[in-house]
């Protein structure tokens, strides 16, 4: 059985994109916008790894869903995906397992799910 991971972002072409690259790597992947409550979608799907964007749209936070995550699950690794670095420096951004800057090259990314995940 593979691996699932859930990538959570608002942008289509990178939830698209990350889901080629993992499943090119074998991982189950399932994917959403942000827009939906978060926890019950980590309840139907039981993900092994949350690849989460800090920035989802005008009013949702990437910082707080992974605080939800962790209010309910000490356990699944996220990886905080995003195109601001600094954010890394935030305190809320330490509940994270791993923090990577988007990039075009995404050998970063799949290191750190290669890491988690083996």
């Amino acid at each position: 059985m593979s691996n699932k991971i859930l990538v959570v972002d608002d942008e289509l072409h990178i939830r698209m994109l990350y889901k080629e690259e993992f499943e090119t790597l074998g991982y189950e992947v399932v994917t959403s916008d942000g827009s939906k409550e978060i926890l019950p979608v980590i309840d139907k799907e039981k993900p092994d790894l949350v690849v989460l964007d800090i920035k989802l749209g005008q009013d949702k936070s990437g910082l707080d869903l992974l605080q939800e995550i962790r209010s309910r699950d000490q356990n699944i690794p996220v990886i905080l995906c995003t195109a601001y670095d600094s954010f890394q420096h935030d305190l809320k951004s330490i509940a994270a397992d791993h923090y990577v800057v988007k990039s075009v090259d995404l050998s970063e990314l799949l290191g750190k799910v290669r890491k988690i995940l083996g």
